[in-house]
Protein backbone atom coordinates (compact mmCIF):
# COMPACT_ATOMS: atom_id res chain seq x y z
CA UNK A 1 0.00 0.00 0.00
CA UNK A 2 1.47 3.80 -1.03
CA UNK A 3 2.36 5.59 1.84
CA UNK A 4 0.52 9.58 1.96
CA UNK A 5 2.75 12.44 1.08
CA UNK A 6 4.73 13.72 3.81
CA UNK A 7 2.52 16.93 4.68
CA UNK A 8 5.86 18.93 4.55
CA UNK A 9 5.65 18.69 0.89
CA UNK A 10 2.78 20.40 0.93
CA UNK A 11 2.24 23.96 -1.13
CA UNK A 12 4.67 26.44 0.40
CA UNK A 13 2.32 28.98 2.31
CA UNK A 14 2.22 31.77 0.21
CA UNK A 15 1.70 34.49 3.33
CA UNK A 16 4.93 33.42 4.53
CA UNK A 17 8.06 36.55 4.52
CA UNK A 18 10.12 36.42 1.05
CA UNK A 19 12.44 39.05 1.71
CA UNK A 20 14.45 40.90 4.86
CA UNK A 21 12.63 44.47 4.66
CA UNK A 22 14.27 45.61 7.14
CA UNK A 23 17.61 47.23 5.54
CA UNK A 24 15.29 49.29 3.61
CA UNK A 25 13.27 50.44 6.25
CA UNK A 26 16.27 51.80 8.19
CA UNK A 27 17.17 53.14 5.00
CA UNK A 28 13.67 54.88 4.47
CA UNK A 29 14.32 56.14 7.94
CA UNK A 30 17.78 57.42 8.21
CA UNK A 31 16.69 59.27 4.87
CA UNK A 32 14.26 61.06 6.08
CA UNK A 33 15.98 61.57 9.06
CA UNK A 34 19.04 63.46 6.88
CA UNK A 35 16.58 65.96 4.77
CA UNK A 36 14.76 66.46 7.66
CA UNK A 37 18.34 68.43 9.16
CA UNK A 38 17.54 71.02 6.60
CA UNK A 39 13.66 70.67 4.98
CA UNK A 40 11.60 71.89 8.10
CA UNK A 41 7.75 70.22 7.42
CA UNK A 42 7.22 68.44 3.61
CA UNK A 43 6.52 65.17 4.98
CA UNK A 44 4.72 64.12 1.58
CA UNK A 45 7.46 65.38 -0.65
CA UNK A 46 9.97 63.67 1.21
CA UNK A 47 7.94 60.55 1.50
CA UNK A 48 6.63 60.42 -1.97
CA UNK A 49 10.32 61.23 -3.69
CA UNK A 50 11.63 58.77 -1.41
CA UNK A 51 9.05 55.85 -2.55
CA UNK A 52 10.12 57.01 -6.18
CA UNK A 53 13.56 56.66 -5.76
CA UNK A 54 13.03 52.80 -4.01
CA UNK A 55 10.41 52.15 -6.99
CA UNK A 56 13.21 52.78 -9.75
CA UNK A 57 11.13 55.87 -10.86
CA UNK A 58 11.29 59.78 -12.02
CA UNK A 59 9.22 62.24 -10.14
CA UNK A 60 7.39 65.55 -11.43
CA UNK A 61 7.20 68.31 -8.83
CA UNK A 62 5.23 70.99 -9.12
CA UNK A 63 4.65 73.67 -6.44
CA UNK A 64 5.53 77.68 -6.01
CA UNK A 65 8.68 79.29 -5.64
CA UNK A 66 10.34 78.60 -2.27
CA UNK A 67 8.42 75.33 -0.88
CA UNK A 68 11.73 73.61 -1.00
CA UNK A 69 11.07 71.96 -4.30
CA UNK A 70 14.77 71.81 -5.56
CA UNK A 71 16.43 71.68 -1.75
CA UNK A 72 14.51 68.63 -1.73
CA UNK A 73 15.97 66.96 -5.06
CA UNK A 74 19.30 67.94 -3.72
CA UNK A 75 19.62 66.75 -0.18
CA UNK A 76 17.88 63.83 -1.69
CA UNK A 77 21.19 62.80 -3.87
CA UNK A 78 23.54 63.84 -1.15
CA UNK A 79 21.75 61.51 1.28
CA UNK A 80 21.68 58.70 -1.09
CA UNK A 81 25.16 59.02 -2.31
CA UNK A 82 24.42 59.35 -5.88
CA UNK A 83 25.88 61.36 -8.85
CA UNK A 84 23.87 64.75 -9.24
CA UNK A 85 23.14 67.19 -11.83
CA UNK A 86 21.44 69.85 -12.15
CA UNK A 87 19.69 70.93 -15.46
CA UNK A 88 18.16 74.67 -15.55
CA UNK A 89 15.36 74.08 -18.56
CA UNK A 90 15.04 77.49 -20.75
CA UNK A 91 13.57 78.53 -24.38
CA UNK A 92 17.00 77.96 -25.98
CA UNK A 93 18.42 75.15 -24.53
CA UNK A 94 19.23 72.50 -26.97
CA UNK A 95 18.81 68.56 -26.93
CA UNK A 96 22.78 68.29 -26.95
CA UNK A 97 23.20 70.67 -23.99
CA UNK A 98 21.12 67.52 -22.02
CA UNK A 99 22.79 64.32 -23.86
CA UNK A 100 26.08 65.08 -24.88
CA UNK A 101 27.70 65.59 -28.20
CA UNK A 102 30.58 64.24 -30.43
CA UNK A 103 33.67 66.14 -30.51
CA UNK A 104 36.47 65.72 -32.78
CA UNK A 105 39.62 64.97 -31.69
CA UNK A 106 42.87 65.95 -33.46
CA UNK A 107 44.87 63.80 -31.66
CA UNK A 108 43.19 60.55 -32.72
CA UNK A 109 41.38 61.82 -35.54
CA UNK A 110 38.22 60.54 -34.06
CA UNK A 111 34.86 61.68 -32.68
CA UNK A 112 34.61 61.16 -29.15
CA UNK A 113 31.80 61.54 -26.92
CA UNK A 114 31.27 64.12 -24.30
CA UNK A 115 28.19 63.01 -21.83
CA UNK A 116 26.18 65.53 -21.13
CA UNK A 117 24.28 66.25 -17.72
CA UNK A 118 21.82 63.69 -18.07
CA UNK A 119 24.24 61.13 -17.40
CA UNK A 120 24.20 61.42 -13.97
CA UNK A 121 22.55 59.19 -11.53
CA UNK A 122 19.99 61.83 -9.94
CA UNK A 123 19.36 64.64 -12.56
CA UNK A 124 17.81 67.61 -10.95
CA UNK A 125 15.60 69.44 -14.03
CA UNK A 126 14.57 73.11 -12.58
CA UNK A 127 11.53 74.33 -14.87
CA UNK A 128 10.89 71.68 -17.12
CA UNK A 129 7.69 73.08 -18.62
CA UNK A 130 10.13 75.84 -20.23
CA UNK A 131 12.04 74.17 -22.78
CA UNK A 132 10.56 73.53 -26.75
CA UNK A 133 9.24 70.09 -27.85
CA UNK A 134 12.72 69.61 -29.51
CA UNK A 135 14.46 69.48 -26.02
CA UNK A 136 11.75 67.87 -24.20
CA UNK A 137 11.64 64.83 -27.08
CA UNK A 138 14.92 64.38 -25.71
CA UNK A 139 14.07 62.94 -22.80
CA UNK A 140 11.83 60.05 -23.56
CA UNK A 141 14.13 57.43 -24.48
CA UNK A 142 16.53 58.58 -21.69
CA UNK A 143 13.69 58.27 -18.76
CA UNK A 144 11.94 55.11 -20.22
CA UNK A 145 14.55 53.26 -21.67
CA UNK A 146 17.44 54.30 -19.76
CA UNK A 147 19.90 55.04 -22.98
CA UNK A 148 20.52 58.10 -24.74
CA UNK A 149 21.22 57.80 -28.69
CA UNK A 150 23.68 60.37 -30.05
CA UNK A 151 24.65 60.44 -33.51
CA UNK A 152 23.15 56.84 -34.13
CA UNK A 153 25.20 55.66 -30.93
CA UNK A 154 23.38 54.52 -28.15
CA UNK A 155 24.91 55.13 -24.89
CA UNK A 156 23.51 53.51 -21.39
CA UNK A 157 23.03 55.70 -18.42
CA UNK A 158 24.36 54.98 -15.42
CA UNK A 159 22.53 52.39 -12.74
CA UNK A 160 20.59 53.49 -10.46
CA UNK A 161 19.14 56.57 -12.61
CA UNK A 162 16.56 59.07 -11.79
CA UNK A 163 14.83 62.59 -13.34
CA UNK A 164 13.39 64.43 -10.55
CA UNK A 165 11.75 67.55 -12.51
CA UNK A 166 10.37 70.54 -11.08
CA UNK A 167 7.86 73.13 -12.57
CA UNK A 168 5.91 76.40 -11.29
CA UNK A 169 1.86 75.84 -11.40
CA UNK A 170 1.10 79.54 -11.83
CA UNK A 171 3.29 80.69 -14.08
CA UNK A 172 2.34 80.06 -17.58
CA UNK A 173 4.16 82.61 -19.62
CA UNK A 174 7.38 81.29 -21.82
CA UNK A 175 6.35 78.16 -21.11
CA UNK A 176 5.31 74.42 -22.94
CA UNK A 177 2.73 72.31 -21.82
CA UNK A 178 4.42 68.84 -21.36
CA UNK A 179 3.43 66.20 -23.80
CA UNK A 180 0.73 63.43 -22.25
CA UNK A 181 3.78 61.01 -23.65
CA UNK A 182 5.68 62.77 -21.55
CA UNK A 183 4.05 62.87 -18.13
CA UNK A 184 3.38 59.37 -18.79
CA UNK A 185 7.09 58.35 -17.79
CA UNK A 186 6.88 60.02 -14.56
CA UNK A 187 5.96 57.26 -11.77
CA UNK A 188 4.75 60.39 -9.74
CA UNK A 189 3.66 64.41 -9.89
CA UNK A 190 3.94 65.26 -6.57
CA UNK A 191 2.35 68.67 -5.45
CA UNK A 192 3.48 70.67 -2.96
CA UNK A 193 1.99 72.70 -0.50
CA UNK A 194 2.64 75.83 1.82
CA UNK A 195 4.22 74.56 5.05
CA UNK A 196 1.75 75.38 8.01
CA UNK A 197 2.83 78.14 10.11
CA UNK A 198 3.90 76.27 13.00
CA UNK A 199 6.53 74.66 10.87
CA UNK A 200 7.59 78.04 9.25
CA UNK A 201 7.86 79.61 12.80
CA UNK A 202 10.32 76.71 13.42
CA UNK A 203 12.34 76.89 10.07
CA UNK A 204 12.73 80.79 11.04
CA UNK A 205 14.24 79.52 14.85
CA UNK A 206 16.77 76.67 13.82
CA UNK A 207 17.97 78.99 10.73
CA UNK A 208 18.21 82.02 12.14
CA UNK A 209 21.92 82.13 13.49
CA UNK A 210 22.74 81.52 9.34
CA UNK A 211 21.39 84.09 7.77
CA UNK A 212 18.73 82.44 6.37
CA UNK A 213 20.61 80.14 4.46
CA UNK A 214 20.21 76.64 5.51
CA UNK A 215 23.39 74.94 6.04
CA UNK A 216 23.21 71.91 4.03
CA UNK A 217 26.48 70.31 5.03
CA UNK A 218 25.44 68.72 7.84
CA UNK A 219 23.54 66.60 5.32
CA UNK A 220 25.39 62.70 5.52
CA UNK A 221 25.89 60.52 3.16
CA UNK A 222 23.26 57.00 4.84
CA UNK A 223 23.45 55.16 1.29
CA UNK A 224 25.09 54.29 -1.45
CA UNK A 225 24.63 53.06 -5.25
CA UNK A 226 25.29 49.40 -4.35
CA UNK A 227 22.72 49.62 -1.34
CA UNK A 228 20.69 51.44 -3.41
CA UNK A 229 20.20 48.51 -5.82
CA UNK A 230 19.30 45.98 -3.16
CA UNK A 231 16.70 48.14 -1.87
CA UNK A 232 15.19 48.27 -4.91
CA UNK A 233 15.83 44.52 -5.86
CA UNK A 234 14.10 44.26 -2.58
CA UNK A 235 10.84 46.07 -3.34
CA UNK A 236 10.93 44.47 -6.51
CA UNK A 237 9.99 41.09 -4.40
CA UNK A 238 7.67 42.55 -2.18
CA UNK A 239 4.32 40.43 -3.19
CA UNK A 240 1.16 41.74 -4.70
CA UNK A 241 -1.76 39.42 -4.23
CA UNK A 242 -4.58 38.71 -6.74
CA UNK A 243 -7.06 40.38 -5.08
CA UNK A 244 -4.86 43.30 -4.56
CA UNK A 245 -3.77 43.65 -8.43
CA UNK A 246 -7.53 43.26 -9.38
CA UNK A 247 -8.20 46.48 -6.93
CA UNK A 248 -5.35 48.97 -8.82
CA UNK A 249 -6.56 47.65 -12.06
CA UNK A 250 -10.38 48.41 -11.52
CA UNK A 251 -9.20 51.82 -9.94
CA UNK A 252 -7.09 52.60 -13.37
CA UNK A 253 -10.53 51.48 -15.11
CA UNK A 254 -12.44 53.80 -13.99
CA UNK A 255 -10.38 56.79 -14.81
CA UNK A 256 -11.81 55.69 -18.19
CA UNK A 257 -15.27 55.98 -18.04
CA UNK A 258 -15.43 58.15 -15.85
CA UNK A 259 -17.79 61.38 -16.98
CA UNK A 260 -15.76 64.10 -15.30
CA UNK A 261 -12.67 62.87 -17.65
CA UNK A 262 -11.93 63.16 -21.15
CA UNK A 263 -9.00 61.25 -20.99
CA UNK A 264 -8.56 58.08 -18.68
CA UNK A 265 -4.99 56.69 -17.39
CA UNK A 266 -3.06 53.46 -19.66
CA UNK A 267 -1.81 50.34 -18.36
CA UNK A 268 1.68 51.97 -17.51
CA UNK A 269 -0.64 53.90 -14.84
CA UNK A 270 -1.77 50.39 -13.90
CA UNK A 271 2.11 48.51 -13.76
CA UNK A 272 3.02 52.11 -11.74
CA UNK A 273 0.24 51.82 -8.79
CA UNK A 274 1.20 48.57 -8.33
CA UNK A 275 5.45 49.26 -8.23
CA UNK A 276 4.70 52.58 -5.92
CA UNK A 277 2.73 50.49 -3.73
CA UNK A 278 5.21 48.12 -3.42
CA UNK A 279 7.31 50.69 -3.24
CA UNK A 280 4.99 52.08 0.24
CA UNK A 281 4.97 48.54 1.78
CA UNK A 282 8.69 48.06 1.97
CA UNK A 283 9.30 51.68 3.34
CA UNK A 284 7.02 49.85 6.47
CA UNK A 285 9.15 47.24 6.69
CA UNK A 286 6.39 44.58 5.20
CA UNK A 287 7.12 42.34 2.22
CA UNK A 288 3.31 42.44 1.20
CA UNK A 289 1.38 45.39 -0.52
CA UNK A 290 -1.91 45.87 0.65
CA UNK A 291 -4.92 48.00 -0.56
CA UNK A 292 -4.24 50.70 1.57
CA UNK A 293 -0.50 50.94 0.04
CA UNK A 294 -2.47 51.51 -3.23
CA UNK A 295 -4.86 54.31 -1.64
CA UNK A 296 -2.24 56.40 -0.32
CA UNK A 297 -0.62 56.95 -3.83
CA UNK A 298 -3.22 57.17 -6.27
CA UNK A 299 -3.05 61.01 -6.19
CA UNK A 300 0.94 60.84 -7.00
CA UNK A 301 0.37 58.25 -9.69
CA UNK A 302 -2.72 59.15 -11.51
CA UNK A 303 -3.54 62.64 -11.07
CA UNK A 304 -0.88 63.66 -14.22
CA UNK A 305 -2.16 60.62 -16.40
CA UNK A 306 -5.96 61.83 -16.29
CA UNK A 307 -7.57 64.85 -18.04
CA UNK A 308 -10.63 66.74 -16.74
CA UNK A 309 -13.39 67.51 -18.99
CA UNK A 310 -13.71 71.12 -20.17
CA UNK A 311 -16.72 71.64 -18.01
CA UNK A 312 -15.24 70.59 -14.86
CA UNK A 313 -12.47 72.42 -15.45
CA UNK A 314 -13.96 75.38 -15.45
CA UNK A 315 -15.80 74.21 -12.49
CA UNK A 316 -12.34 74.37 -11.20
CA UNK A 317 -12.61 70.48 -10.11
CA UNK A 318 -9.19 68.98 -9.63
CA UNK A 319 -8.09 65.73 -10.65
CA UNK A 320 -7.75 64.68 -7.06
CA UNK A 321 -11.22 65.63 -6.22
CA UNK A 322 -12.54 62.67 -8.97
CA UNK A 323 -9.38 60.33 -8.31
CA UNK A 324 -10.98 60.04 -4.66
CA UNK A 325 -14.25 59.96 -5.70
CA UNK A 326 -13.26 56.87 -8.01
CA UNK A 327 -11.47 55.08 -5.12
CA UNK A 328 -14.56 55.83 -2.77
CA UNK A 329 -17.03 53.85 -5.37
CA UNK A 330 -14.72 51.15 -5.66
CA UNK A 331 -14.73 48.08 -3.28
CA UNK A 332 -11.58 47.41 -1.12
CA UNK A 333 -10.72 43.62 -1.28
CA UNK A 334 -10.78 41.46 2.02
Amino acid sequence: MEEAAPTSDSAPDPFAPTADLAPVEAAVDALRTQIGCVVVGQHGLIDELVACLLAGGHALIEGVPGVAKTLTARLLAKASGLDYARIQFTPDLMPADVLGTSVFSPATRTFEFHPGPIFAQLVLIDEINRAPAKTQAALFETMEERQATVDGTTHKLPDPFMVVATQNPIEHEGTYRLPEAQLDRFLFKVVVEYPSQEEEVEMLTRFQGFGGVMDEEQVEVVLDADALREARAAVRGVRVELPVLTYAAAIVAATRRHPSLSLGASPRATLALVRGGKAVAAMSGRDFATPDDLRTIVAPVLRHRVLLTAEREIEGVRPETVLRRIVEEIEVPR
